[in-house]
């Protein structure tokens, strides 16, 4: 006998950002007031929600984006990239007389960036649109939410939504402490976390007091991210534990931590009888194959098999 059961594969849904990126590739970055000659300039799309929806999804996760664009040509562009990602576009309204979001981003040949954001039709995702996607958000057993759209949309989403809530809190910013009790799993780099800990963090030492600092402000669990060092996390019941992740010879870093956010939350979902550890070590893993490639959405893996080995950490 044949079942018809059809088995519940859970929602990612990510609030938040798209925007297109025009990256000029240079030598190195430009010192203040100086003009350099760039070797190569691409377009092509960005913003940390969308970026990190995609990551997701070219991880097999079932992802649904919450987002405005603009009436401009590419917010029409915006959403075929993301159809022919596998993401849901069900919820990104267009914005009119608005253009779509833009980051203007150098990179230079050691891989680091410089990035300036434009929000466009970023800035006009609304309470409103957190009330049409309000079934979506509910529902939802990750969302994801970051800081390159209102803060008071995302806030909203996160109180109404009864799943994981995963905050990525870039730009990093310090007047967010409303929206941390209702997060599961906060997560920042290290400028982020020296931002929101008034606290500098320049090394693991000192990102375990930045982490301390942050819990105290009511997150459930914080993951700071350290580039090529791995990922330190903690929580109000588990001990700061370092992650470690290999080193390679970076490309671009550009969007790393999205990949980051997205592999996260994927994993957080398709393997989540792991231990903590073990996701963040294969969430490092990710990231760490994108800074290999030039581009942003473009240098996400797809087809990847996560968790064939055992991840390296050490508690602290």
């Amino acid at each position: 006998m044949t079942s018809n059961k059809i088995d519940y594969i859970p929602k990612i849904v990510v609030c938040g950002s798209c925007s297109v990126d025009f990256t000029t590739y240079a030598p190195r970055l430009p010192n203040h007031g100086e003009t350099l000659h760039g070797t190569k300039f691409v377009t092509s799309f960005g913003g940390k929600g969308a970026n990190q929806c995609i990551a997701a999804a070219r991880l097999g996760g079932n992802t649904y984006m919450i987002s405005r664009v603009g009436d401009d040509q590419w917010g029409q562009k915006y959403k075929d990239n993301l159809k022919t990602a596998g993401v849901d576009v069900t919820h990104v309204y267009n914005t009119h007389n608005v253009t779509t979001g833009i980051a203007q981003i150098t990179v230079a040949e050691s891989g680091q960036n410089q990035i300036v954001i434009v929000l466009g039709a970023n800035g006009h995702l609304s309470k409103t649109d957190v009330e049409k996607s309000k079934e979506l958000i509910i529902t939802a057993d990750v969302l994801i939410g970051q800081l390159e759209t209102p803060f008071e949309t995302t806030l909203e989403a996160f109180k109404i939504n009864r799943g994981l809530k995963l905050l990525n809190a870039a730009p990093g910013r310090n007047d967010i402490q409303e929206i941390l009790p209702y997060c599961s799993i906060l997560c920042v780099n290290e400028s982020e976390a020296s931002i929101l800990a008034n606290h500098p963090v320049v090394s693991v030492k000192t990102a375990v007091e930045a982490i301390k600092k942050i819990l105290a402000l009511g997150c459930a669990t914080v993951i700071v991210t350290l580039g090529e060092n791995g990922a330190l996390y903690a929580s109000k019941n588990d001990p700061p534990t370092h992650v470690f992740c290999d080193k390679v010879v970076p490309v671009d870093t550009t969007g790393a931590g999205d990949a980051f956010v997205g592999a996260l939350a994927t994993y957080l979902v398709s393997h989540k009888d792991y231990p903590l550890h073990q996701i963040i070590g294969a969430a490092c893993e990710v990231a760490t194959i994108s800074v290999t490639k030039e581009g942003t959405q473009t240098s996400y893996p797809t087809n990847y098999t996560p968790f064939t080995k055992e991840y390296k950490y050490e508690t602290l």
